[in-house]
């Protein structure tokens, strides 16, 4: 069994040795995605797209449940709306993808091909909103968006991609921050108990932040080759984009007021943190709770009387509990399929043959650590349910684990040069953009967040790298 596992891994590159020629030969051996013929973009296969679902599924009821509303808006975007708000466009410039001709004419207005949609949503906001008795509004559309990226991956960073943005509209700052806040706490749990994946959350620099917002929140994650990525953020807009749109409304004192706008995001790129946080040399390892296939029973000598049948029945048992499970009973050997459901990353494999039937159990094998379990078959889906919480947990606690273990605290450039190569650095920095450049251009490392709660009194109280008074403390990491 042994063997079989090493010929069948072995075209897996090793994560220690090329962690991103690993992520690739995963990717698209497991049927997650594949190549286009557009340069830059990705197709999603039925696997992969199977998670992007139920991440879609689980958030968007988090999100209706703080009352936001899904809405859908043009994927066009008139040059002349996007130049309304001058810091946004120059932040999305590069990235943006024109059109200039529809049919066999040429347009009298170039069209911007999304990026984002405050523009266009802020357009229709201003004609929606009258009166404080319209606000807030609290709307998210699920929809794709294009950004002309000139390296990409699969899942990580490609020219298109699938997206969720919230955008919502208030009457007062401290409303819009709450909002803010609101929804990265969201993000934040949904990554924590959902994705299995431990994040920090945090206020961006303002090099880092979203082009025209007054400040921007992030959770960053940890891969295993101590990168950070940057898994979803939230932006308080202010009343920046409320004036370049003319977002008004009546307020209560009968003034004509500006609105304080909100955007938030998360991609189709959570799906490669969930990859690069997990998985392991012998392919995916898929939290229980976005795994398209929570559970494969696998009948095992399939020919012998009663296998089949009984297999069938465990297999209607599951589904009827609500677990998401697949029988595979096609003619390959049994090693064959156990080292193929590993590499898809399926949570629990159950198998049953003779032996188990007339024992009244079946034999469990979890991803996470690979041991092999007797389960009696009596209210069988209720224990698998709780092994797959217990998957969860491990998995979380494993990466927690290993976030901590490549953190460090410096309190010397030299320290911070030394931790950036292998992971996250928390220093104290005194928040100049002149000083945010010279460490990036010597360390190849980016500032990724001030955490939210975090004093960092031990850290001392000038930056780590110019050496004056120190105003932030901040996580540097090299980054995707």
């Amino acid at each position: 069994m042994a063997k079989n596992n090493e010929t069948f891994v072995q075209h897996i590159a090793s994560r220690s040795e090329d962690f991103p020629q690993w992520y690739t030969d995963v990717i698209l051996k497991t049927d997650m995605v594949d190549y286009s013929d557009v340069k830059g973009c990705m197709v999603i296969k039925p696997y992969g797209y199977g998670v992007w679902e139920l991440i879609q599924q689980q958030m968007d009821a988090r999100f209706k449940a703080t009352g936001v509303k899904n809405a859908y808006f043009p994927l066009f975007i008139p040059e002349s709306l996007l130049l309304k708000e001058a810091e946004h466009v120059e932040g999305f410039a590069p990235e943006v993808a024109w059109v200039t001709q529809g049919g066999n004419e040429k347009l009298t207005e170039r069209l911007a091909i999304r990026p984002t949609s405050e523009t266009i949503i802020g357009s229709m906001y201003s004609r929606w909103i009258q009166s404080y008795r319209d606000l807030p509004v609290l709307m998210n559309q699920w929809c794709n968006v294009v950004r002309w990226e000139k390296s990409t991956r699969p899942f990580l960073r490609t020219s298109e991609f699938l997206w969720q943005e919230g955008h919502t509209a208030h009457e007062t700052f401290d409303e819009a921050q709450e909002e803010t806040m609101r929804m990265l706490e969201v993000y934040r749990d949904f990554a924590e108990n959902v994705l299995a994946i431990p994040v920090i959350t945090g206020r961006k620099s303002e090099k880092e932040k979203f082009a025209g917002a007054v400040a921007t929140y992030t959770m960053e994650a940890m891969m295993q080759d101590g990168k950070a990525l940057q898994m979803g953020t939230s932006h308080n807009l202010g009343d920046n984009f409320a004036r370049g749109y003319e977002i008004q409304y009546l307020s209560r004192a009968g003034k004509l007021e500006y609105c304080f706008t909100t955007s938030w995001g998360t991609s189709t790129r959570m799906t490669g943190g969930v990859i690069m946080v997990h998985g392991d040399d012998r392919g995916l390892v898929l939290p229980p709770r976005v795994a398209p296939i929570q559970v494969v029973v696998l009948p095992i000598a399939m020919h012998k009387e009663g296998v089949l049948d009984k297999a069938k029945e465990i297999l209607a048992q599951l589904l009827a509990a609500g677990i998401r499970a697949e029988m595979d009973d096609r003619d390959q050997s049994p090693g064959w399929k156990f080292n193929e459901w590993e590499m898809k990353g399926v949570p629990i494999r159950l198998e049953v043959g003779p032996k188990d039937i007339e024992n009244k159990q079946v034999v469990i094998v979890r991803r996470d650590d690979l041991k092999k379990q007797f389960i009696p078959m009596e209210n069988l889906p209720e224990t698998l349910k709780a092994q797959l919480d217990d998957v969860h947990k491990g998995l979380f606690d494993k990466a927690l684990a290993m976030r901590e273990s490549k953190t460090v605290d410096a309190r010397t450039f030299e320290e911070l040069k030394a931790g950036v190569q292998t992971g996250f650095v928390r220093a104290a920095w005194c928040g100049e953009r002149e000083c945010e450049d010279e460490i990036k251009a010597a360390t190849g490392a980016s500032t990724r967040c001030m955490p939210l709660h975090d004093t960092g009194a031990a850290l001392g109280d000038v930056c780590v790298h110019c050496g004056k008074p120190a105003k932030h403390v901040m996580y540097f990491a090299k980054a995707y």
